[in-house]
């Protein structure tokens, strides 16, 4: 498995992960990457709605691999949908390469599809969001992940599945 934080050049020649779809049913999990929380967000099985689940405060690669293979399992997700953190001229970051190799770690250990979408405006939007609300900062702050994740995935379910979706596995 790819540690999901470790830094480490990927073999951008790899064919042995070729270029998947996700399925048209089923819930799907919308993922906001970070190297201390991931936002956690869910769509119901018609992928209609994206709702927010909850922000999971990462661990080891052992405790984290078995908190989403536990979950796509009890949630029965057929797919999975990660922000892909890009600069806002498009081009890749270092954090859009750590956000590819924990996709690429999350579906060899969920054995599920994974695409990655542009996340450029999601977090700025959860914050606006969160800004209109009632909540303390530290209640915010504790909500902003799983909003972020909530609206990558909503965005990728409106599109009709054409959001835009980087296929990173064939790299």
């Amino acid at each position: 498995m790819i540690p999901p934080n470790s830094i480490h050049d990927l073999d951008e020649s790899d064919e042995s992960n070729p270029p998947r779809v996700l399925p048209s049913e089923g819930r799907l999990l919308g993922i906001d990457y970070g190297t201390v929380r991931v936002g956690v967000a869910i769509s119901d099985p018609s992928q209609t709605i994206a709702s927010p689940l909850e922000t999971y405060t990462r661990r080891n690669i052992k405790l984290d691999a078995s908190y989403f293979i536990d979950l796509v399992k009890l949630e029965k997700i057929v797919g999975l949908v990660v922000g892909l953190p890009v600069h806002m001229s498009g081009d890749e970051s270092e954090k859009s390469r750590e956000a590819v190799r924990f996709g690429k770690w999350l579906q060899q250990s969920t054995e599920r599809p994974v695409i990655w979408v542009d996340e450029r405006y999601t977090t700025s939007m959860a914050r606006e969001m969160l800004s209109h609300s009632p909540l303390s900062g530290k209640k915010r702050k504790a909500q902003l992940d799983k909003l972020a994740a909530q609206i990558l995935l909503a965005t990728y379910l409106e599109s009709g599945a054409e959001a835009d979706i980087k296929d990173l596995n064939q790299n």
